[in-house]
């Protein structure tokens, strides 16, 4: 490929993508005003001798991923893609220095875009390993780890995607669209002969490494991620319940969940069922008499975590050709494996455990690729796009969550066995206790019982207030599942619009804590919560 004579490489340098289409190799070089590293105004006399063997780091812009292959692209960013370059020249010999020394700027230049060209012919190489995409690995991707805790590190990552940066970490990749370098691109991705992204709100780099994750914890087939738990729920039941269609779910649970099936799936002629989270016998009454179409619920609830017998559900509702889907925020997928255990869909308000940093709103949806499709495609229309930058914060989270999840149910164990002991304690609602309607069942399907510990102090509204405002180590805050404590009176900060005996219709009384634990040391809670309770 002819280089331009005005080519002149100075400072930092990039490659323009869009290339001579007669040539059919890599793109042109170009300059830009702004080096990253300053330059002497010689540059031409030392550039020669050092072109081939120099470790300079060169900024690439987005469409020179256009030369890489499809499978490449799809699985890498804008970041660092010089090193793809610098793979293809260290292995080659250092000039001599004569001869470097009677090599001409021009001539410099068009070696390294020949050098560019032999990175985009090795199929995206760097050194020698090959970029591939996951689903060419087949179930080899994950099967070199026997523990879920480092699938939450590596899945969607160390295997599958594209490396041509040499970075660890999953780059962010903040663009709102994707171009084509030709009608006939276009035409070919169209009509799915080839593989590229598009526009922002279907899909991109980092989000993709997210949902890749969260598959292999759940062992999904695919997996969806929006921008809240609650956005992954609504849409859920938008795109699986037809208009008139029935669905069950249970009496306790999230407060915004039943808001919009007791308000606006009605408004679609959508009816539902309640039933208490152990009555098989309604749910059967429910199955035969309405022609249903999903059975949803937290499993554990929100905030008395009682547990369903997914297994069971799963049976029931499959021989009437119900699906099943199942809120496992509180249990995480280290915790319970609802899918395993028959259930069809999985739902995680990702804000919560998997991103567990209180940093980022994000939420999804897992199961068969086909199901998660059609609530794909119902996204692509709605919205509710996750930000790249919330997709790499729920990565970055997700590698230590088996960590914090082990510390969790531990510290939550421990306290709600305190709790449950002290006298100034009405009731613990903790599923690791015997005393808990399903524990027996919680042990069946759960190999922890998550961070969060409900209870009921001996007192009214106002000794509830006293107790909670004298705590140290806890935030008065909505959410769980973070580094931090979390405290809060289920009756002011989710029910306050409600009065006392409209509550009371939901089990909210108004001495109801619901006590999310953090990761600190579990003897400094413990101290913070014993002067909490003394003080009132």
């Amino acid at each position: 490929m002819a280089v331009s004579s005005h080519a002149t490489l100075i400072g930092s340098a990039s490659f323009d993508g869009r290339y001579d289409p007669n040539s059919g190799v890599a793109p042109c070089l170009r300059t830009h005003s702004y080096a990253r590293f300053a330059q002497p105004k010689s540059v031409k006399g030392t550039l020669a001798s050092h072109a081939l063997s120099s470790s300079r780091i060169f900024k690439f812009p987005p469409n020179f991923l256009r030369q890489l292959s499809n499978k490449a692209r799809r699985n890498c960013s804008n970041i660092g893609v010089a090193q793809v370059v610098a793979a293809s020249w260290s292995n080659n010999s250092p000039p001599s220095p004569s001869a470097a020394a009677a090599t001409s700027v021009d001539a410099a230049a068009a070696a390294s875009v020949s050098a560019a060209s032999d990175a985009v012919a090795l199929e995206g190489c760097v050194g020698n390993e090959s970029l591939k995409v996951e689903e060419d690995l087949g179930d080899s991707r994950t099967s070199v780890f026997d523990s879920d805790g480092s699938v939450a590190i590596h899945a969607g990552e160390r295997f599958g995607r594209g490396r041509v940066d040499d970075a660890i970490t999953t780059p962010v990749v903040n663009t709102s669209a994707y171009f084509f370098k030709k009608t006939a691109d276009l035409i070919d991705f169209k009509e799915k002969r080839a593989v590229s992204f598009e526009y922002g709100r279907y899909g991109n780099p980092t989000t993709i490494v997210a949902e890749e994750k969260i598959s292999a914890l759940e062992g999904a087939e695919s997996t969806l991620i929006v921008a809240s738990g609650m956005c992954a729920s609504t849409m859920m039941f938008l795109a699986l319940v037809p208009a008139g269609g029935h669905i069950v779910t249970t009496t306790d649970c999230y407060r915004k969940t039943r808001i919009f099936i007791e308000t606006i799936l009605p408004k679609m002629g959508i009816t539902a069922t309640t039933i208490d989270p152990a009555d098989m016998n309604s749910l059967e009454v429910a199955l035969k008499e309405n022609k249903v179409s999903i059975f949803f619920t937290e499993s554990p609830t929100n905030p008395f975590l009682r547990c369903v017998d997914i297994k069971l559900v799963s049976e029931l509702c499959h021989q009437h050709g119900a699906l099943v889907c199942i809120d496992g925020t509180f249990a995480t997928p280290l915790n319970q494996k609802a899918l395993s255990l028959g259930a069809d869909l999985v739902i995680h308000s990702a804000t919560k455990y998997l991103g567990g940093h209180n940093d980022v709103l994000a939420g999804c949806v897992s199961g068969s690729l086909k199901l998660v499709s059609e609530i794909r495609n119902l996204h692509h229309v709605i919205g509710g796009t996750l930000n790249p930058n919330a997709a790499y914060l729920l990565i970055r989270g997700m590698k230590t969550l088996h960590l914090r999840v082990q510390q969790q149910n531990s510290s939550a164990l421990r306290m709600a066995k305190l709790l449950e002991a002290h006298p100034k304690i009405k009731c613990v609602y903790y599923p690791g206790l015997p005393s808990h309607p399903e524990h027996n069942l919680a042990k069946r399907q759960m190999s922890g019982f998550g961070g969060v510990v409900s209870f009921e102090v001996d007192g009214d509204l106002t000794t509830t207030i006293k107790f909670i405002d004298s705590l140290k180590i806890p935030y008065i805050a909505p959410s769980f599942g973070g580094c931090e404590s979390i405290i809060d009176q289920p009756a002011i900060m989710s029910y306050w619009d409600l009065n006392q005996t409209e509550r009371l219709k939901y089990g909210i009384k108004d001495n109801l804590v619901r006590f999310s634990i953090g990761i600190e040391e579990f003897e400094d809670l413990k101290a913070d919560i014993l002067q909490g309770l003394e003080a009132i």
